[in-house]
C-alpha cells in the first residue's frame, strides 16, 4: 500500500468503492505489515466518508427531482444505518 493513491475527491464512485473493496480484502487477509495496516485502515475511512457523503447528497437530489417532477413532497425513506 506504499504506492502514491490519488486523492479521494479525484475518484469515481466505482472507483472509490473499488479502492474500499481492495482495502478491505487486504486488512482481512492479516498478512500486511502493521504499518501498512494503518496505512490501509486510514485511507479506507477517508474513503468510506467520501462515498457516503456522495450516496447521501445522489439521494437528496433524487429526492428533489421527484418533488420536481409531481410538484408534492416525496418523503424518500432513509436508509438504516449499521447497526440498527
Amino acid at each position: 500500500m506504499a504506492d502514491e493513491k490519488r486523492p479521494v475527491e479525484e475518484l469515481t464512485y466505482k472507483e472509490a468503492s473499488r479502492e474500499l473493496e481492495l482495502i478491505i480484502r487486504n486488512l482481512e487477509s492479516g498478512d500486511l505489515e502493521l504499518e501498512d495496516s494503518l496505512e490501509g485502515y486510514a485511507r479506507g475511512v477517508e474513503l468510506l466518508k467520501s462515498l457516503r457523503t456522495r450516496l447521501a447528497d445522489a439521494q437528496q437530489k433524487v429526492s428533489v427531482l421527484m418533488k420536481e417532477a409531481d410538484g408534492t413532497d416525496v418523503v424518500v425513506p432513509e436508509a438504516k444505518k449499521e447497526g440498527e
